[in-house]
Protein backbone atom coordinates (compact mmCIF):
# COMPACT_ATOMS: atom_id res chain seq x y z
CA UNK A 1 0.00 0.00 0.00
CA UNK A 2 2.66 2.22 0.78
CA UNK A 3 3.93 1.86 -2.69
CA UNK A 4 1.41 2.67 -4.12
CA UNK A 5 0.83 6.23 -2.01
CA UNK A 6 4.58 6.91 -2.83
CA UNK A 7 3.82 6.71 -6.93
CA UNK A 8 0.47 8.20 -6.76
CA UNK A 9 2.34 11.35 -4.87
CA UNK A 10 5.27 11.07 -6.65
CA UNK A 11 2.84 11.62 -10.09
CA UNK A 12 1.64 14.17 -8.18
CA UNK A 13 4.54 16.22 -7.67
CA UNK A 14 5.77 15.72 -11.49
CA UNK A 15 2.34 16.82 -12.89
CA UNK A 16 2.87 19.96 -9.97
CA UNK A 17 6.51 20.70 -11.01
CA UNK A 18 5.57 20.68 -14.79
CA UNK A 19 3.18 23.65 -14.27
CA UNK A 20 5.92 25.00 -12.17
CA UNK A 21 8.20 25.02 -14.64
CA UNK A 22 5.56 26.11 -17.41
CA UNK A 23 4.78 29.54 -14.67
CA UNK A 24 8.30 30.34 -14.72
CA UNK A 25 9.30 29.92 -18.22
CA UNK A 26 5.74 31.62 -19.36
CA UNK A 27 6.55 34.48 -16.27
CA UNK A 28 10.45 34.65 -16.57
CA UNK A 29 10.81 34.44 -13.51
CA UNK A 30 13.75 31.71 -13.96
CA UNK A 31 15.77 34.59 -15.93
CA UNK A 32 14.25 37.58 -13.60
CA UNK A 33 14.75 36.26 -10.43
CA UNK A 34 16.90 33.60 -10.63
CA UNK A 35 19.59 34.10 -12.41
CA UNK A 36 22.27 35.75 -10.49
CA UNK A 37 24.24 38.19 -11.89
CA UNK A 38 28.14 38.44 -12.86
CA UNK A 39 28.53 41.06 -9.26
CA UNK A 40 26.97 38.18 -7.17
CA UNK A 41 28.66 35.00 -8.45
CA UNK A 42 31.88 36.51 -7.40
CA UNK A 43 34.12 34.62 -4.09
CA UNK A 44 33.68 37.60 -2.04
CA UNK A 45 29.71 38.41 -3.14
CA UNK A 46 29.05 34.79 -2.19
CA UNK A 47 31.04 34.25 1.48
CA UNK A 48 29.86 37.91 2.56
CA UNK A 49 26.17 36.40 1.71
CA UNK A 50 27.02 33.17 3.69
CA UNK A 51 28.68 35.09 6.44
CA UNK A 52 25.48 37.03 6.56
CA UNK A 53 23.20 34.06 6.75
CA UNK A 54 25.30 32.27 9.26
CA UNK A 55 24.99 35.76 11.66
CA UNK A 56 21.19 35.01 11.04
CA UNK A 57 21.32 38.82 9.72
CA UNK A 58 18.57 39.51 6.85
CA UNK A 59 18.47 42.26 4.45
CA UNK A 60 16.02 44.95 5.25
CA UNK A 61 13.74 47.68 2.90
CA UNK A 62 13.98 46.99 -0.88
CA UNK A 63 17.14 44.68 -0.68
CA UNK A 64 14.59 42.19 1.12
CA UNK A 65 12.70 42.52 -2.21
CA UNK A 66 15.77 40.33 -4.27
CA UNK A 67 16.78 36.85 -3.84
CA UNK A 68 20.27 36.36 -2.70
CA UNK A 69 23.13 34.66 -4.20
CA UNK A 70 22.28 31.76 -2.22
CA UNK A 71 19.02 31.69 -2.39
CA UNK A 72 19.16 32.20 -6.20
CA UNK A 73 21.93 29.49 -6.55
CA UNK A 74 20.32 26.77 -4.15
CA UNK A 75 16.64 27.41 -5.76
CA UNK A 76 18.64 26.79 -9.01
CA UNK A 77 20.12 23.66 -7.88
CA UNK A 78 17.20 22.36 -6.84
CA UNK A 79 14.58 23.38 -8.95
CA UNK A 80 16.99 22.54 -12.48
CA UNK A 81 18.92 19.33 -10.51
CA UNK A 82 17.82 17.88 -7.86
CA UNK A 83 14.19 17.68 -8.77
CA UNK A 84 14.79 16.20 -12.18
CA UNK A 85 17.61 13.98 -10.73
CA UNK A 86 15.11 12.92 -8.45
CA UNK A 87 12.52 12.27 -11.29
CA UNK A 88 14.43 10.36 -13.52
CA UNK A 89 15.51 8.20 -11.09
CA UNK A 90 12.07 7.20 -10.10
CA UNK A 91 11.66 6.27 -13.27
CA UNK A 92 14.97 4.45 -13.98
CA UNK A 93 13.56 2.01 -11.01
CA UNK A 94 10.13 1.50 -12.75
CA UNK A 95 10.46 -1.77 -14.33
CA UNK A 96 7.83 -0.86 -16.61
CA UNK A 97 9.40 2.43 -17.81
CA UNK A 98 12.57 0.86 -18.58
CA UNK A 99 10.92 -1.17 -21.56
CA UNK A 100 10.03 2.08 -22.59
CA UNK A 101 13.50 4.17 -21.91
CA UNK A 102 15.70 1.10 -21.56
CA UNK A 103 18.83 4.07 -22.05
CA UNK A 104 17.75 5.78 -18.02
CA UNK A 105 19.14 2.31 -16.72
CA UNK A 106 22.13 2.79 -18.67
CA UNK A 107 22.67 6.10 -17.80
CA UNK A 108 22.54 5.98 -13.92
CA UNK A 109 24.78 2.92 -13.91
CA UNK A 110 22.06 0.39 -13.02
CA UNK A 111 19.03 0.45 -10.89
CA UNK A 112 20.82 0.06 -7.28
CA UNK A 113 23.00 3.55 -8.12
CA UNK A 114 19.58 4.79 -9.51
CA UNK A 115 17.91 3.96 -5.86
CA UNK A 116 21.26 5.19 -4.26
CA UNK A 117 20.85 8.48 -6.37
CA UNK A 118 16.94 9.13 -5.81
CA UNK A 119 17.67 8.46 -1.87
CA UNK A 120 20.43 11.08 -1.80
CA UNK A 121 18.35 13.78 -3.79
CA UNK A 122 15.36 13.37 -2.43
CA UNK A 123 17.39 13.47 1.29
CA UNK A 124 18.63 16.79 -0.14
CA UNK A 125 15.60 18.25 -0.78
CA UNK A 126 14.10 17.46 2.45
CA UNK A 127 17.17 19.10 4.07
CA UNK A 128 15.80 22.06 1.76
CA UNK A 129 12.55 22.39 2.95
CA UNK A 130 13.55 22.16 6.60
CA UNK A 131 16.31 24.86 6.44
CA UNK A 132 13.80 27.18 3.90
CA UNK A 133 11.22 26.26 6.74
CA UNK A 134 13.26 27.71 9.73
CA UNK A 135 14.62 30.53 7.65
CA UNK A 136 11.16 31.85 7.09
CA UNK A 137 10.32 31.81 10.69
CA UNK A 138 13.80 33.61 11.59
CA UNK A 139 13.27 36.22 9.38
CA UNK A 140 9.78 36.73 10.33
CA UNK A 141 6.85 34.11 9.19
CA UNK A 142 3.89 36.45 9.07
CA UNK A 143 5.65 38.75 6.07
CA UNK A 144 7.27 35.74 4.59
CA UNK A 145 4.25 33.68 4.02
CA UNK A 146 1.90 36.48 3.31
CA UNK A 147 4.49 37.28 0.30
CA UNK A 148 4.95 33.24 -0.72
CA UNK A 149 0.73 32.86 -0.77
CA UNK A 150 0.19 36.52 -2.29
CA UNK A 151 3.28 38.20 -3.89
CA UNK A 152 2.52 40.93 -1.18
CA UNK A 153 5.92 41.82 0.86
CA UNK A 154 5.79 44.83 2.86
CA UNK A 155 8.70 46.82 4.02
CA UNK A 156 9.19 48.31 7.17
CA UNK A 157 10.83 51.41 7.26
CA UNK A 158 12.66 50.98 11.15
CA UNK A 159 13.05 54.20 13.18
CA UNK A 160 16.41 54.91 13.59
CA UNK A 161 15.44 57.37 16.60
CA UNK A 162 15.57 56.19 20.41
Amino acid sequence: MGRRWHFFFAWAFVANLLAYFVAGLASRHFWRDLLPGREQLRPRALLHDAANHLRLKFPRGEAARQYNPLQKLTYLGVVFVLLPLMILTGLTMSPGLDAIFPWLVDLFGGRQSARTIHFVAASLIVLFVFVHVAMVFLAGPVNELRSMITGRFAIFVEDDHE
